[in-house]
């Protein structure tokens, strides 16, 4: 019998912390440095109020989720303090 060059159905599921981790980047603002991770339309299932422009943003929208990277008191207290942001409002902010 030939070999078979697919891989096995364990090795082709998809570690999605992994790929969540692998978007998260730092950005640098006027106030300081933030840990900036983009959630998908698909994996929005809230409503969430953006801080920028004070509008709902609801379930099934793309938006940025952001949280300080400098923050004095540590970072389980700045991961508590993360918020959603619409993705405009996130960038046109200084």
């Amino acid at each position: 019998m030939p070999r078979s060059n697919r891989r096995r159905r364990e090795a082709e599921e998809l570690d999605l912390d992994r790929v969540l981790r692998g978007r998260l980047h730092v950005e640098a603002k006027r106030d300081g440095r933030w840990h900036v991770q983009p959630l998908s339309a698909a994996s929005a299932v809230k409503t969430y109020v953006c801080p920028g422009c004070g509008l709902d943003i609801t379930p099934g929208t793309g938006h940025t989720v952001t949280w300080r990277a400098d923050g004095i008191l540590g970072p389980d207290d700045d991961l508590a303090g993360r918020r959603h942001w619409h993705l405009h409002c996130w960038r046109i902010r200084p």
